[in-house]
């Protein structure tokens, strides 16, 4: 005879900005199952719930590091949700990542990052220490002549 075990769990939906508490009763023995699920106010919920107790997704959003740039560093982001469960991997990839000025916001910094399919891009426009000075004596230039 197979007993089959209930879970409960408590979720918060970000799908949009009404953060609904979607609570669960569910089964995950061969295939996650919902049995009851309370507190979505709409279809977009549900299905967001299901995911959280599958395989949970994110959007990565951390920061560069950029080599000769006005400042150091650039924003950057996932342009799709990545497994949960990868987060670590990429962060160890990203960690490691030196790019160059100038960057544009909207550069892929790394193309299918471990093969999930999404790309990290930048987010921010970090010009070179180079045409920073040289913008400068453009100005200067102007400005005395």
């Amino acid at each position: 005879m197979n007993l089959v075990e209930y879970k409960k769990k408590k979720i918060i939906c970000t799908n949009c900005p009404l953060g609904c508490k979607i609570n669960l009763i569910y089964t995950d023995a061969d295939e996650v199952e919902i049995i009851e699920a309370q507190g979505n106010t709409c279809k977009r919920g549900l299905e967001f719930a299901k995911q959280e107790i599958t395989d949970p997704v994110r959007v990565v959003v951390t920061s560069v590091k950029v080599e000769d740039g006005e400042i150091p560093m650039t924003s950057v982001r996932s342009d799709k949700p990545v497994p949960l469960r990868l987060m670590e991997e990429i962060m160890d990839v990203i960690r490691e990542i030196k790019v160059n000025a100038p960057v544009v916001k909207g550069d892929i910094i790394v193309e299918n990052i471990l093969n999930t399919g999404a790309n990290i891009i930048s987010t921010r426009t970090v010009n070179s220490r180079d045409s920073k000075s040289k913008e400068q004596k453009k100005l200067k230039e102007n400005y005395d002549g």
